[in-house]
């Protein structure tokens, strides 16, 4: 059953409740890249291997109450895209049971893990992501050497960032999970069909009711080119200040004198900026523009030390990271008025690196 945003007892208000308490003396928590975020579970249980945060959290809602156990891969701390593991994180692969990964030309380790297994013909099951995902051209601004991400020249990989589309990432996972244990396939299905419609279909209209309610239809990221897929399905204009698909490109001075122009010609006085990005590009924008302050959001990409300690997953992210940012961004609220606890905005606002 999917809440009425409107009704007093909405989950983003229980979330609002529960924030407080759950980040009580964790500002400035350091990550630790070097701990992965994994579920525990005894050696002889079935174990699926995550290479994306998106897809390791919707996999262990799918596994809830079967014995399969379902481990992320990325270090806590790190954006997933970019990262690159040691050999540990391919043997991790071959001893599980099923890989869960994002599909072809996007994490290259991720690739060659693939490549290993099926060359060495070993039994680890390989469950695309994204299969079946209708994905949409990229951005007319991305770097043109990049046009090849994705495995679909000139498309976008980030497809999980629309709850709508995520929802068949949900049902393939949910699909391969059945081939390892068929004797849980009913749970994983069910289990998936409550998660796409008790939390994909809740974030997707509280989504909308955010952009719905905006005056502007305009929002200017300090960060790279990763959130696409939100503007094209609730109609804003999503301006990355960098163009690179992955979270690590340069900013050019070119770069920054368009952002600055945007955000002149629009009035806007707040922008967004990568979790785990770096911080420089957003401070000088607040130094040189009428911005007034930064606020994070994230691709659901990877996940902060205080977030594992509170078991947050793209749900709890959505409410208490991204939601609030854009209404900030778009005017719909002030600071105060968005923040889903006391303490978010000394937290959040012109945050710092991790």
């Amino acid at each position: 059953m999917v809440l009425d945003t409107h009704d007093e007892t909405t989950r983003r208000q229980v979330l609002r409740a529960g924030g407080a308490a759950a980040l009580a003396g964790l500002t400035g928590c350091t990550a630790l890249p070097s701990a992965p975020v994994e579920a525990s579970g005894d050696d002889d249980e079935p174990v699926a291997v995550a290479s994306f945060f998106s897809f390791y959290d919707f996999g262990r809602q799918i596994a809830d109450g079967t014995p399969l156990t379902v481990k992320n891969l990325v270090p806590t701390g790190l954006h997933g895209h970019g990262w690159e593991p040691n050999a540990r994180i391919t043997k991790q692969i071959i001893d599980a049971d099923a890989f869960v990964h994002v599909g072809e030309d996007f994490q290259p380790w991720a690739d060659r893990a693939i490549e290993t297994v099926r060359g060495d013909n070993v039994d680890t099951a390989l469950i695309n992501a994204r299969e079946g995902v209708e994905l949409v051209d990229l951005a007319a601004t991305l770097d043109r050497d990049e046009e090849g991400v994705g495995s679909q020249r000139g498309k976008d990989p980030h497809f999980w960032l629309d709850p709508r589309r995520a929802k068949q990432s949900v049902d393939n996972i949910a699909d391969g999970f059945a081939e390892i244990l068929p004797d849980y396939a009913d749970t994983f299905r069910e289990n998936a069909d409550a998660y796409k419609t008790d939390v994909l279909d809740r974030i997707d209209a509280d989504y909308a009711d955010i952009f719905d309610r905006a005056s502007r239809d305009i929002v200017q990221l300090a960060a790279h080119n990763a959130f696409q897929y939100i503007g094209v399905r609730y109609g804003v204009e999503m301006r990355p200040l960098v163009t690179n698909l992955a979270a690590s490109g340069d900013v050019k001075p070119a770069d920054i004198r368009e952002a600055a122009r945007v955000i002149r010609e629009n009035d806007i006085r707040y922008i967004a900026n990568g979790v785990f990005e770096a911080q420089r590009p957003a401070e000088q924008l607040v130094r040189e523009t009428g911005v007034e302050a930064y606020f994070p959001v994230t691709p659901y990409a990877g996940v902060r030390e205080e977030w594992v300690t509170e078991n947050w997953g793209y749900e709890e992210i959505a409410y208490n990271i991204n939601m609030p940012t854009f209404e900030i961004v778009l005017g719909n609220e002030t600071p105060a008025e968005a923040a889903p606890w006391d303490g978010w905005v000394d937290e959040w606002q012109n945050f710092e690196s991790i």
